[in-house]
């Protein structure tokens, strides 16, 4: 098993190093080299702490030696989005403003996948302050897909996405304000949640838009995205918006199945974009939800342009008021792209930003009574058209360039304003050989049934297996 380590998935892992069938040194050393390998191809990592993650497998092991018993992450390799603070330690955000900051506490979901006993390998790429959907960054260079390298890796969590795909590490996490974890997961071929808002602490991120940002995983499967939720989830007192609700077993709940869930198809909007090879992917998915026992019937969906709206009215306004200081005092130093998206948010007037917020709760109320009305899920195209190139996608990309990066978000911006959850799963590739994805939304704190979904998905098809060359 020890030559092909890097192809299990993250539980497979987790219970090879607890029953120590494999040590947490063996795959410690097998992920270090190779992810120095592989730097050079994907530009992943901001930071690789290979020593100190090499140091923590030993004392994983040492742990399971004495006899105490494993954390359902034992000794597992994860990285994540650079962005999450840990005390003492750099943290970049993928910015040069933020180059040398060091935190003085750590992130909650941090801290809890260390309590499960899960080894931190470094902080990976990401778009400067995670602003943008394609995983461009001046600062740090651009994160490539393991898939194609030539194609964007999805943002603004870029170096999650292509870690994860990459066999690099076993699982990230990201930030979703908009689809920054559901982007990189469509574009690299791997699972990736949006949680319901309050789901997980956002105690100890840098924020972008303090009502819409989200923590959420980036897997292999949805079995390993279960493991990581039900881990990090749960209320924490220093993050006043998270919920007190119990956090259930979500792998647990997996073996229930999806035999008598019902998922709808939008009869609207989220299709307007879509390519005939996308709708063809979307419609041989739904077949294989079908074959599991999924119901599938079509539904309305209330106006999502003028949720988008919204949504772009909120971010733009707390982006701002976030970054109004460095824009004022240090405007060179962000990449122009980043400051043209916050410096509208300047002049958004308050009464228009307030009137945004109070539309939430009705426009949700809405959308559950239409799109979800007696049906479990919403299943829709996660990108509606095949993964574009990083050169398409740039700055000076031509005159497309600005539809096409617009449109990367058309399917997942609804989801943060809504606050509800998002789960993105791979389902083939497109004839450019890059993947694609369907995204499932739910009601809030409908994750263990949209991991139903996903899981029995996964069961009957064998993308989730398929890794790139590398």
């Amino acid at each position: 098993m020890s030559d092909d380590i890097h192809l299990l998935s993250l539980a497979e892992l987790a219970d090879a190093i607890a029953t120590r069938e494999l040590s947490a040194v063996e795959v410690m050393t097998a992920t270090v080299a190779r992810a120095e390998r592989l730097q050079p191809v994907l530009n992943c990592f901001i930071s690789l702490q290979a020593e100190a993650a090499l140091e923590s497998a030993a004392a994983a092991d040492a742990q399971l030696a004495r006899g105490e018993a494993p954390g359902p992450l034992q000794g597992v390799p994860l990285a994540h989005k650079d962005m999450f603070y840990r005390a003492g330690h750099v943290t970049t955000c993928g910015s040069r403003i933020r180059r040398d900051f060091v935190p003085d506490h750590d992130s909650t979901a941090l801290a809890r996948l260390h309590g499960a006993g899960a080894i931190y390998l470094g902080g990976l790429n990401m778009a400067e302050f995670a602003t943008g959907p394609t995983g461009h960054n001046e600062h740090w260079g651009d994160c490539r897909n393991p898939w194609n390298q030539d194609h964007i890796s999805g943002g603004s969590s870029s170096g999650s996405g292509a870690s994860v795909a990459g066999r690099v590490v076993f699982g990230a996490l990201g930030s979703d304000t908009g689809g920054s974890v559901r982007l990189p997961s469509a574009c690299n071929g791997v699972v990736g949640l949006k949680p319901t808002s309050g789901l997980i602490s956002r105690h100890g991120i840098m924020p972008l838009s303090h009502t819409l940002d989200t923590v959420g995983p980036l897997t292999r499967t949805v079995r390993d995205a279960a493991r990581l939720v039900s881990v990090i989830a749960g209320h924490d007192p220093r993050d006043p918006t998270s919920s007190s609700r119990p956090v259930p077993d979500y792998e647990a709940a997996l073996a229930e199945g999806a035999q008598g869930l019902r998922v709808g198809v939008p009869t609207s909007y989220f299709y307007d974009l879509a390519t005939d090879e996308v709708r063809a992917l979307m419609e041989r998915s739904l077949d294989v939800l079908r074959d599991c026992g999924v119901t599938v019937v079509e539904v309305p969906v209330p106006d999502i342009e003028r949720i988008n709206n919204l949504s772009n009215v909120v971010l733009s306004s707390e982006a701002a008021a976030i970054h109004e200081p460095w824009l004022a005092g240090r405007p060179e130093d962000y990449q122009e792209q980043v400051r043209n998206r916050y410096e509208p948010g300047l002049h958004v007037p308050a009464v228009k930003y307030i009137q945004a917020l109070a539309a939430r709760a009705g426009l949700l109320r809405e959308f559950v009574d239409t799109a979800l009305a007696g049906v479990d899920a919403l299943h829709t195209p996660a990108i509606p058209f095949p993964i574009p190139t990083r050169a398409e996608t740039n700055v000076g990309g031509g005159e497309r360039m600005a539809a096409m990066v617009a449109g990367l978000s058309a399917c997942t911006r609804a989801a943060n304003y809504l606050g509800g959850p998002g789960l993105i799963v791979p389902c083939g590739f497109t004839g450019s050989g890059l993947p694609a994805a369907f995204q499932l939304m739910g009601r809030p704190f409908s994750e263990a049934t949209l991991f139903r979904l996903g899981h029995a998905y996964q069961q009957a098809t064998d993308w989730h297996t398929r890794a790139p060359d590398l």
